[in-house]
């Protein structure tokens, strides 16, 4: 049975977003839509090409390049684990970002460091290794296996009254990068995503957008530069758990026998099922959304683990992973 909630969930992800139009109808092809998938002993990294207008239509996503690599037992901890993910996200990041040994690259923090759900980029940008200011004193046979690398946590419209974009495209006017890459926070549609998995893109990003704040988006066209825009899920709307549990019971209702498809179809129509969900989530609750108790624990590893990985990926001189780095 297939209920309101799915034609307008909420997700930032768009293999998610590919998934939900596969639910409605599994033998259809997306127009303008390529997908390839590889895997390692602990990941699967799917990438998720949209061409044209079409495509992008259907997905809800702007045209561009979207890498999920989903790691289901990063939550578990683990160093192997931890580093298998860092490593694989490095991999991705080089390729996607095909840097030159001279380039510049600006890292910009996206987020609330107050809202601990919210606060992924700034910790990133704590545990990422700096290195702009050196590259302006320290002569050149000092800089072998390093590139120029600024980072910047410019906080959120209600902490700083000022534009996240309007500030990033400051710093990128003044300091004239060949590369910008977001990191942010994303909302998924999956429990099972969450703090498991992080997507990687080169359209841009929107901040804010995940729990439903209109921003000005980072982009190509806005900044002017390149962008590569990183977010790992940590959040889920409410109103997506309370449409799981609904079918999820339908489910259970029509697989014990006690009613078939079509009889709760006639018993609960859509109409019915979205005023249940309504009555679920009163007005005052419908921007309610969800994250995991141990989240502190969740974003301090899942920062080390970006980290690890921008900093080998930015740095041809560091080895990747998340523990301990050595130039070569």
């Amino acid at each position: 049975m297939l209920y309101p909630h799915k034609r307008s969930i909420r997700t930032d992800l768009a293999l998610e977003a590919q998934e939900i139009l596969y639910e409605r109808d599994p033998a259809q092809k997306i127009p303008g839509v390529e997908t390839l998938t590889r895997s390692t002993d602990n990941t699967r990294v799917t990438k998720v090409k949209i061409f044209h207008a079409e495509g992008s239509r259907q997905l809800g996503k702007p045209p561009g390049t979207y890498i999920t690599i989903e790691a289901p037992n990063m939550r578990r901890g683990g160093h192997a684990i931890n580093d298998e993910v860092a490593q694989v996200l490095t991999e991705e990041v080089s390729a996607l970002a095909n840097l030159g040994p001279e380039a510049t690259i600006f890292v910009v923090g996206l987020g609330n460091w107050n809202a601990t759900p919210d606060a992924l980029g700034p910790r990133v940008v704590d545990n990422l290794m700096v290195t702009r200011h050196l590259f302006e004193y320290a002569p050149q046979e000092l800089r072998g296996g390093l590139r120029s690398v600024a980072a910047l946590a410019p906080g959120v419209l209600g902490l700083t009254g000022v534009e996240t974009e309007e500030i990033v495209r400051g710093v990128v006017q003044r300091i004239n990068p060949d590369l910008v890459i977001a990191v942010d926070a994303l909302a998924s549609r999956s429990l099972h995503r969450i703090s498991t998995t992080v997507q990687l893109a080169d359209s841009g990003i929107h901040p804010g957008s995940g729990v439903g704040n209109k921003r000005l988006g980072l982009t190509e066209d806005s900044l002017g530069v390149p962008i590569i825009a990183i977010g790992v899920p940590t959040v889920i709307h409410a109103s997506t758990l309370a449409g799981d549990a609904l079918e999820l019971f339908s489910q259970a209702l029509v697989s014990s026998n006690i009613a078939t498809a079509t009889e709760l179809e006639a018993a609960l129509p859509a109409y019915n099922q979205a005023e249940m969900l309504e009555q679920l989530l009163p007005t005052h609750w419908q921007g309610l959304f969800v994250t995991p108790k141990e989240i502190d624990a969740l974003i301090a590893d899942i920062a080390r683990i970006i980290a690890g990985g921008l900093n080998a990926a930015l740095h041809p001189g560091i080895e990747a992973g998340t523990g301990e780095h050595y130039l070569q």
